[in-house]
C-alpha cells in the first residue's frame, strides 16, 4: 500500500505558521489604575445606585418590614442586616460589571475602552464568559488588588489573559 504525500515546495501556497502571529504589547501599570479608578468610580456612582433601587423595589414588593430594618437606624447604629446587604451589593456589582462587560464588550469595560487597552486571553483569543467569570471572581481575593503593583495581578495570572494596548 502506497501513501500518496506531497512536498510542499517554496513555490506552494503554502500556509505560513507565521501568518497568524500578532505581537501584543502589555497594557502599562498605569492604564492598568486608570481603569481599575474608571471602573470602580462607575461601579460606585451608576451601578450601585441602580441596584440599590432595583433591590430596594424587590423587597418593598416582597418584604416590606425587612426592608425597613434595612434602611432606617436601630438605636442610632445601622443594623448588621444593612451591612450585610451592602456587602453583598458590592459583590454581586463586581459579577455584574466586570462579567457581562468583559464578554459582551470582548474584553473592554469603560475603563479599558477609554484607556485604549482589552483583556484577552494568553494564547490571544477572545475572552470566554468562563475566561470573564473567573477574572471576576479572582478579583474578589482578598488583597488582590495588591497584586497589582507587581508584573501582572492575580485575576490575570490564575486564569491565564492579559490586559494588552488595543490602539
Amino acid at each position: 500500500m502506497e501513501e500518496n504525500i506531497q512536498e510542499k515546495q517554496p513555490g506552494d501556497q503554502a500556509e505560513n505558521i507565521f501568518d497568524d502571529h500578532v505581537e501584543f504589547t502589555l497594557a502599562s501599570q498605569g492604564q492598568r489604575f486608570l481603569n481599575l479608578l474608571i471602573d470602580v468610580l462607575l461601579m460606585r456612582f451608576l451601578l450601585s445606585k441602580a441596584t440599590g433601587y432595583l433591590l430596594a423595589y424587590l423587597l418593598l414588593a416582597i418584604a416590606p418590614d425587612f426592608l425597613t430594618e434595612l434602611a432606617y437606624e436601630v438605636e442610632g447604629e445601622k443594623s448588621w442586616r444593612f451591612w450585610v446587604a451592602s456587602i453583598a451589593l458590592g459583590y454581586i456589582n463586581y459579577l455584574i460589571y466586570y462579567t457581562i462587560c468583559e464578554k459582551a464588550f470582548k474584553g473592554y469595560t469603560l475603563g479599558k475602552l477609554i484607556t485604549g487597552t482589552r483583556a484577552i486571553r494568553e494564547d490571544g483569543q477572545e475572552l470566554s464568559f468562563k475566561d470573564t467569570l473567573l477574572r471576576t471572581l479572582c478579583r474578589m481575593i482578598p488583597f488582590e488588588v495588591f497584586s497589582g503593583f507587581g508584573a501582572r495581578p492575580w485575576h490575570d495570572t490564575i486564569t491565564k489573559t492579559m490586559v494588552v494596548k488595543s490602539r
